[in-house]
């Protein structure tokens, strides 16, 4: 808990004891299910307050500078968020344990991972917190999910050019798409102007955050929604992993990249 108690403070961020406490709890939840069914690579308690809980976290104070507003008055704010791709709840969960107005849902394709979820949001007793098992490329054509969103966000899911095609139909006309990424943030980006163009998109700005404890370098990709996504987006049958849009002169623009 040291790790999260410092970095969140380095952050900014005022961690309160209950939210420490719910932290606790993932953490021993995470690492016990873990040992059962695969839910993530990091298993040292420290490195998962650190690759997890921060690596999440960073998001607030980023939004925060890009609003002109103090983290506190962010986590103020009543926001409907998703997270695609949510794996073991992060970083959705990770926000909602300090963002007690967001209202958030988090998509999973991996039943055993929604599973998870479900579990951590009953024993945090999180209310507002919805799950769903599925692919954004099917729901994000169903009305209850396209443009209902005022923040949609992604972890580690694929690289930008697919992932705008899962996301962008997802977020409001207004809202904000935010793709957490590496040290390829940049060169992603470029080769998704295209797909954020043709999808309503309009990339905003590149962050990069420093988080406590971790050497690699970590970038938001900020896209903000200016229009409607025009029907038949997302593509269907996979298309938006084997055939990026505006990737036909570069094959190797649409593989999956560590974010």
């Amino acid at each position: 808990m040291q790790k999260l108690l410092w970095g969140t403070a380095q952050m900014g961020l005022n961690l309160l004891p209950a939210q420490a406490a719910a932290f606790d709890t993932f953490t021993e939840e995470l690492l016990a299910w873990n040992e059962r069914t695969n839910l993530t690579a990091i298993t040292d308690p420290d490195q998962v307050e650190i690759r997890h809980y921060l690596d999440s976290l960073a998001l607030v104070p980023a939004l925060a500078a890009l609003d002109g507003v103090s983290p506190a008055t962010l986590l103020g704010r009543g926001v409907r968020a998703i997270d695609v791709g949510a794996g073991a709840g992060l970083p959705g969960l990770a926000l909602r344990i300090i963002w007690p107005k967001l209202r958030l849902c988090a998509m999973e394709a991996t039943g055993k991972k929604v599973r998870f979820i479900e579990h951590m949001v009953a024993q945090l007793g999180l209310a507002d917190v919805q799950t769903v098992h599925g692919r954004a490329e099917e729901l994000a054509l169903r009305d209850e999910y396209r443009g209902a969103y005022d923040l949609v966000l992604a972890r580690a899911v694929a690289s930008l050019p697919t992932l705008v095609e899962y996301l962008l139909p997802l977020a409001r006309r207004g809202g904000r798409v935010v793709a957490y990424k590496g040290s390829a943030a940049h060169e992603e980006a470029l080769a998704a102007e295209y797909a954020i163009r043709v999808l309503g998109g309009q990339l905003t700005r590149l962050i990069p955050v420093e988080v406590p404890g971790l050497a690699e370098t970590r970038v938001l990709v900020v896209i903000d929604k200016v229009s409607q996504t025009p029907d038949g987006y997302p593509r269907g049958r996979g298309l938006p992993r084997k055939q990026p849009l505006g990737c036909e002169e570069n094959p190797d623009c649409g593989e999956e990249m560590e974010g």
